[in-house]
């Protein structure tokens, strides 16, 4: 009979067939515990967690078995709101101490980080248990419960009995993560095959809500981002070294209150807000969706970057659902935002949704300020582009596996291309529509939108498969007013679009020019927008 029954797992969701099968397992007295426990279990069940024995298993048993302890190794502890990892390590510890009361067991509940994939991540887990808790778990005295045959061979490897938990079952039993699937798709059956203390836990936390909308995002990928190929680090860089320049142009529109921004990043904006006398009585509130930035965030105001006790972060997505209240912030800020609803969505249709939940958040009278890139005027219009064929080398052919190199190659690769060949392998890597025909080996005709598409992603190699992804050029300055109008903004007077002047001088002109298909010259044209829209104070 064992001492410890060690459960690796991510565990944001328990079931009724796992409280059955811990406390066999946990109660044992042979030499083949597993076999006792998936026999015992699978005579006491029909397979689908809805048996009489299952169904005990979520009042008090006959107490903690005496002398064994399971070991509740919860992996990707510091991962949540991610599609893989939807439920907080709080919650899920909070759920398992309640099981284990339920279900009659002494448990110790261990958080294991997430680390890069490895072949030795069950020493890591052990190693973990060791250091949080002082349990040196050897295979003398451990049997590790893991219906995973990949993990459980890590610990095979080293020595463990393992018991299957759902494998050792035939017909094997609904596993945690299909009934979380259940509840996410709105099957009613999720609650029959779930443990009480996770339908309670979940209940009491809005848990059900929160799992439906992660699961269910149609943007934000199984780890926390909109895309698996951006490159964090040098996009928040990137944000903190603009932070002061954004929040100059925007400081005289921001409203005092409630102040949002969407999209915040690391927090750069806010903390230029935290440091305005004139907001210290203001709550100033991020909202992050990418799970590396939100932490970032998190982490700033653990070291006390803010001096304003009343600054808060979420991670949530607007688009998969309202945030906040109706009629309840001052000002919301968008930096860089609003194209890659665009680019990752469904375009138009995404960001309108957008525009909607921000006007519905918005108290009467308040402000939404919206800093981003802008297709140019008459973005559908013909013209012809030359390129620069001798700043770098020229294929015969552009690379159609960029996905499958490192991306300091893929970086590498792109890097080195002439500024015409750059466009070849554009057009091989974007996803969203994009044509140009060839008129002469350096001279391309395309639409001024599809032209300033590439002119202003040419430079991103660091980032080039995300970057591909994104759409700068969507929407032209009156398209954006139109769209404002519709939802229910006024647009402010200080609305207005701008051209980035370093990005023409040191990006546009000295490998590329503009002109009419007739060969007139065309001087380069807007490149951002700002919008100041209100909502009126009769809404």
């Amino acid at each position: 009979m064992p001492r410890y029954l060690l459960f690796p797992g991510r565990h944001h969701l328990l079931t009724r067939f796992q409280a059955e099968y811990l406390r066999r397992l946990a109660t044992a007295t042979d030499g083949d515990a597993a076999t006792e426990a998936a026999t015992a279990t699978a005579t006491a069940t029909d397979g689908d967690g809805d048996g009489d024995a299952a169904t005990d298993a979520g009042s008090a048993g006959d107490g903690p078995a005496d002398g064994v302890t399971v070991v509740w190794a919860v992996t990707s502890a510091n991962h949540e709101n991610t599609r893989r990892n939807p439920v907080p390590y709080h919650r899920r510890e909070a759920a398992i101490e309640r099981f284990s009361l339920l279900a009659g067991l002494r448990s110790v509940v261990v958080p294991v980080f997430d680390t890069a994939p490895t072949d030795r991540f069950a020493e890591v887990t052990l190693k973990t248990v060791a250091a949080a808790t002082g349990l040196e778990l050897t295979p003398a005295q451990t049997v590790v419960a893991c219906s995973t045959p990949e993990v459980a061979a890590m610990y095979t490897r080293l020595g463990f009995p393992v018991a299957g938990v759902e494998a050792d079952v035939e017909p094997p039993p609904a596993r945690p993560w299909d009934v979380l699937l259940r509840l996410a798709a709105d099957d009613p059956t999720w609650r029959d095959l779930a443990h009480p203390a996770t339908v309670d836990v979940y209940a009491r936390y809005r848990l059900d809500d929160l799992v439906r909308s992660v699961v269910n995002d149609p943007l934000v990928g199984d780890e926390g981002g909109l895309t698996a190929t951006r490159d964090y680090r040098t996009y928040a860089e990137a944000f903190a070294d603009a932070a002061q320049r954004k929040w100059d142009a925007v400081r005289e529109h921001v409203r005092p209150g409630r102040i949002v921004d969407v999209g915040c990043g690391a927090g750069a904006v806010l903390e230029r807000a935290d440091r305005e006398p004139a907001l210290r009585e203001s709550d100033l509130i991020g909202v992050e969706v990418a799970r590396h930035l939100y932490e970032e965030c998190v982490h700033k105001k653990a070291q006390g970057f803010f001096t304003n006790p009343n600054v808060f972060f979420y991670r949530r997505n607007v688009l998969g659902g309202a945030v906040f209240a109706p009629r309840s912030v001052d000002t919301t800020l968008t930096f860089a935002l609003t194209h890659e609803i665009w680019s990752y969505g469904d375009r138009l249709a995404s960001l309108r949704r957008f525009v909607q939940a921000i006007y519905d958040h918005t108290v009467p009278g308040g402000v939404w300020i919206n800093s981003d890139v802008c297709g140019p005027d008459g973005r559908d219009r013909t013209v012809r582009l030359r390129l620069s064929d001798t700043d770098g080398v020229n294929p015969a052919h552009p690379r159609t596996d960029l996905a499958e190199l490192p991306p300091a190659r893929a970086a590498a690769y792109v890097s080195g291309l002439s500024t015409r060949a750059r466009l070849d392998q554009f057009a091989v890597d974007v996803t969203f529509p994009f044509g140009y025909r060839a008129v002469a080996d350096d001279v391309v005709e395309l639409t001024l939108g599809a032209a300033m598409d590439f002119l202003t992603r040419k430079d991103y190699t660091d980032n080039w498969l995300s970057e591909t992804r994104e759409q700068f050029c969507g929407l032209e300055y009156a398209d954006w007013k139109g769209l404002l109008a519709d939802v229910g903004f006024e647009v402010d007077p200080a609305s207005g679009t701008s051209r980035n002047e370093w990005i023409v001088t040191n990006r546009l002109a000295p490998v590329a020019a503009l002109s009419t298909p007739d060969g007139a010259a065309l001087d380069w044209p807007v490149t951002h927008v700002l919008l100041v829209a209100r909502r009126p104070l009769n809404t």
